[in-house]
């Protein structure tokens, strides 16, 4: 857009020409632009500067303007635009999620101690193993087994009652440990996790007290004490 600029001589003439109603300098703030001394008791810096007929009304610039002297009224391209707003400060970060909890320590092995009466599993004196007496390794030990996770440890320990011999009950408690053994590995038990051991007559359960003299009712009050005790040592699944 073109702005008119007003030369020396062409301001004299100027003056001459709107000596009724034009003014220049009265306002030392716009004294770059030719002043309408008849609207100067307006007040209205809109109206005392003098404008063109033109449907543009541009401001009338004298000889002496500058960019420096541009108002915004007149010429607003050329008035400093005022600096933007700071921009606001970023957003602190969310503090960080606090850390997971420690995953709980895995639980102790397990001891799990089942006691087989050795009436169930042989015959009196017997060390081979009777089909009732698998059926209740079957129910007793190998279903257990299965909720075991971890297996460390299957002890295996032989029992007798006192009748005999330390040195025959001791050789008796160990071959019925090792049946017991050799039967739980044929169901699939690691035979390096089972350990077996004979106690003989050396370990009676308490509280049996049998003074009878007769054989059999003798061997028929011992009974409790003729046994196999399976400890089985590992990591129970919760069901």
């Amino acid at each position: 857009m073109t702005r008119r600029i007003l030369t020396g001589a062409l301001v004299g003439a100027l003056a001459v020409a709107f000596s009724n109603g034009a003014a220049q300098g009265a306002n030392p703030q716009k004294s770059a632009y030719v002043i309408s001394a008849g609207l100067l008791a307006t007040g209205d810096p809109n109206n005392i500067i003098l404008r063109n007929g033109t449907s543009e009304r541009l401001c009338w610039r004298t000889g002496y303007w500058t960019p420096a002297q541009a108002i915004i009224e007149c010429d607003p391209d050329l008035i400093p635009k005022p600096p933007p707003p700071p921009a606001p400060p970023p957003a602190a970060a969310p503090p960080p999620p606090p850390p997971p909890p420690p995953a709980p320590p895995p639980p102790a092995p397990q001891v799990q101690k089942i006691t087989l009466a050795a009436k169930a599993l042989f015959d009196f004196d017997k060390a081979v193993l009777k089909p009732e007496g698998m059926a209740a390794i079957d129910s007793e030990i190998i279903a257990k087994l299965r909720d075991v996770q971890k297996l460390e440890l299957v002890l295996v320990t032989g029992h007798t009652d006192r009748i005999g011999s330390q040195a025959y009950n001791q050789k008796l408690s160990e071959r019925r440990a090792d049946a017991v053994r050799n039967y739980l590995v044929s169901k699939g038990v690691a035979r390096d996790k089972i350990e077996t051991l004979g106690m003989g007559k050396t370990q009676p359960v308490p509280g049996v007290t049998c003074t009878m003299t007769a054989l059999k009712p003798l061997i028929a009050c011992l009974a409790p004490n003729r046994r196999v005790d399976v400890e089985v040592k590992g990591e129970t699944v919760k069901r």
